[in-house]
């Protein structure tokens, strides 16, 4: 079991995407992805990485265009990265977990997946984190 999780970790690293590098590099892939899967319509004015949250694994403030994405997410794969940051960049739209969010968040090809992989991460860490952000 445990040379299995070896094996899973270093596929799943290998697979994380650049964009946790830096700030900067989180803000290019946001970029990337409002346009490819939000018309372009959802840029944020920044992007950063903070300190492991309670309770989220990013948040978004609107009102100032700005996402913060926990560090918990640095080695993630890239598909579940682009998750969170499509989740988040949807907020730019759509405030609320309404129907019109959920339409554009799905664009993203990997949603179903991605909040699966992020539910069992935090299960099997005992972090108890079950959103992405609080409305």
């Amino acid at each position: 079991m445990a040379e299995m999780e070896r094996k899973l970790q270093r596929t799943e690293t290998k697979r994380a995407s650049p964009a946790r590098e830096s700030d900067a590099a989180l803000l290019a892939r946001c970029a990337q992805l409002s346009a490819r899967y939000l018309d372009r319509q959802a840029l944020p004015a920044s992007v950063r990485w903070v300190p492991p949250m309670r309770t989220r694994w990013a948040s978004c403030t609107p009102a100032d265009r700005t996402i913060r994405v926990s560090d918990r997410l640095q080695n993630v794969p890239a598909w579940v990265l682009d998750y969170v940051l499509v989740h988040e960049l949807a907020h730019l739209r759509v405030a609320a977990h309404n129907a019109e969010f959920w339409e554009l968040v799905r664009r993203y090809p990997k949603t179903e997946r991605a909040i699966g992989y992020l539910e069992g991460l935090s299960a099997a860490a005992g972090w108890g984190i079950s959103e992405l952000d609080d409305d």
